[in-house]
């Protein structure tokens, strides 16, 4: 017998299970240190550094059609993250894309 067709001990469990008597977080006070943004296409980009009481961080954040995505990154994983983006983009421009004509 596979162990997914037993029976759970506990019942049936709604995968997601509202907390009812939970209180929101406060919103945690940051400072913004630096602000930029850039343009790509369609795409609006904000960088932002920022500190909190945890410590300092890079705030990406992408706008495309009124929704936005983001990423952090802690100050501790900035260079680390500055070598890969680097690599990447001398990766970008000596790997030929793949419809370009062959000469």
């Amino acid at each position: 017998m596979i162990s997914n067709e037993r029976p759970s001990p506990y019942g049936r469990q709604p995968y997601f299970q509202p907390k009812y008597n939970q209180q929101p977080r406060p919103p945690i006070a940051e400072d913004t240190l630096q602000s930029r943004e850039i343009q790509i296409e369609r795409k609006l980009f904000h960088l932002t550094v920022k500190e909190n009481p945890r410590g300092r961080f890079l705030r990406i954040t992408e706008e495309v059609g009124g929704k936005r995505d983001c990423i952090i990154i802690p100050a501790t994983g900035l260079k680390d993250f500055q070598k890969l983006l680097a690599d990447m983009v001398k990766a970008e421009s000596e790997i030929p894309p793949k419809n370009a004509p062959a000469i």
